[in-house]
């Protein structure tokens, strides 16, 4: 069996023990969505691992160790939110910065993943703007500062 683009980047971005950019796990089960999030990390500069479903992104968390993720709720074979869970119950795994990724703009659903341990909540769809924002702020606060940043992107 050959191994997909995806899996081949996510086994070269785990190998790197040190890293002179900031890693993201991004983990949506659209390819396309993937893609486009790729994209603008690449970019700012960032390095990508991807996750398809709940159970891929615990593992690549694990493996990984991303330096930040970026988490959406309606993942098959584990849910956004069980993913998030069980990454915040890794061994020092466990502030590795979440952005929760919803299509729900309901304050219920904002607790609940705030709950599960998630740091942001972006409903869909929202702006790079504000996606860049947040890298900014959450990686800057771990001394991760992106590199290459393309103005106005």
């Amino acid at each position: 069996m050959c191994a997909s683009s995806a899996d081949l980047r996510n086994r070269a971005a785990a190998q790197q023990p040190r890293r002179s950019r900031p890693l993201v796990l991004v983990a949506d089960d659209d390819a396309d969505t993937r893609s486009l999030f790729r994209t603008i990390l690449s970019m700012r500069g960032c390095a990508v691992v991807e996750a398809a479903d709940g159970e891929e992104s615990v593992r690549l968390a694990e493996s990984a160790r991303p330096d930040l993720i970026l988490m959406d709720g309606s993942l098959p074979r584990l849910d956004g939110l069980d993913a998030t869970r069980r990454i915040r119950q890794l061994d020092g795994r466990g502030r590795v910065p979440i952005f929760f990724i919803s299509g729900h703009a309901e304050p219920s659903f904002r607790a609940v993943a705030r709950e599960a341990g998630c740091d942001e909540y972006l409903v869909k769809p929202f702006g790079v703007e504000r996606l860049n924002g947040l890298l900014e702020r959450y990686l800057d606060r771990q001394g991760l500062s992106p590199i290459g940043i393309k103005e106005g992107f």
